[in-house]
Order: C-alpha cells, then structure tokens, then sequence
C-alpha cells in the first residue's frame, strides 16, 4: 500500500512538472501551497516547506523527503513501475533513461540558464544536437515509449519556447506530450 504523496508546490514553478508526473502515474496525492521566492523579488521562504533551501518541487512519501527534480522523477517511476514510465533496473532502456535524468540536471538546466541570460555556451548547441538526434531517432527521448524524462525535457518548453533547440521534430514531439490527457489535467490543476 502507498502512502499518501504531498507535492509541496508553487504553481507556475519547477513543481508544475510533477503535478503532470503525478497525474501520468494516476495515484492519488496532496497539492500543499507554498511561497517561494520568486524571480522578479516577490514571494519568500515558506516556514511549511520543508525542503531545505525553500525551494519547489519538494516531494514527501512515508517520511521520506526527496528534492531536485531528477531524484523526483526517479522515486517516483520507481515507486510505480506497473505504470512503466521509466525502465527498472535491468530493463532494456535504464541506463539511457537514468542518462537523461543526469544530462537534464547536469547540462540541461545550466545550459538553459545561459541561454535564458543570453550568453553563449558550446554546451547549447551540444545539448540541441543532442535532442534533435534523440528525437529524430524515435518519438520519445527513450525510445518508443513516453517516460519521466520527457516530463522534464519537455515541461521547459512550458515556460519558454525559446529555451530549446528550434526543429520541427521537437515540434512535433512537443505537440505529443502536450496532448496528453494526464498533461491537461495537470494545467488546470496548476492554475
């Protein structure tokens, strides 16, 4: 038996990735509200948050507490492997899925931050190459199947566009995953 999931959760933030993660896995789970500090200087540190530097996503699950939105995604898949939204340990597919867990925190994020300051980067166009490739090569970044490294690939491209590689099978790919049902529940729960 699961016990009960709670998302601390700021919406239209990193945390909105794993409202649709969530609603991907179709377990039940507890949206908590919480204050951030946003970007243009509003917001602040929520006392109920519990994640260390009160930021969001923050995920507790049977006392464990799991931050950083690669480690979420894996608890998470792992935690619900009927629903096969990331290969296990052994199966054919882990080790490229783990791989896109660790290039989206380690390259991924750091590179679109520069991108996002307008200052170039060798990794931005390592990492368009990278994506295209992938995606040219089949629908989903691994493989024939969506999986939670979609989620965080593709949930960029819900606060700007601009932040990936510009290429119709990204497009396309992105058109996919945003017609998802679980993806449209997801927005409306964020607001």
């Amino acid at each position: 038996m699961t016990r009960m999931i709670t998302l601390y959760h700021a919406p239209r933030s990193r945390s909105s990735r794993f409202v649709w993660l969530l609603e991907e896995l179709e377990t039940p789970y507890e949206l908590m509200h919480v204050t951030i500090r946003r970007r243009d200087g509003s917001g602040g540190p929520d006392p109920k948050n519990p994640h260390p530097d009160k930021k969001v996503p923050a995920l507790l699950h049977d006392g464990e507490l799991v931050t950083e939105s690669a480690a979420i995604v894996l608890y998470l898949t792992d935690l619900f492997p009927a629903k096969q939204l990331g290969p296990l340990s052994g199966e054919r597919g882990r080790g490229a899925y783990l791989t896109w867990l660790a290039y989206y925190a380690g390259v991924m994020e750091p590179a679109i931050q520069l991108r996002a300051a307008g200052q170039p980067s060798p990794e931005l166009e390592a990492m368009d190459r990278r994506i295209v490739s992938a995606l040219e090569a089949a629908p989903y970044l691994v493989g024939g199947r969506f999986s939670g490294a979609d989620v965080l690939v593709a949930s960029v491209a819900q606060w700007s566009r601009a932040a990936l590689p510009k290429a119709d099978v990204l497009d396309d790919y992105l058109a996919r995953v945003t017609s998802r049902t679980a993806f449209k529940r997801a927005l409306a729960k964020d607001g």
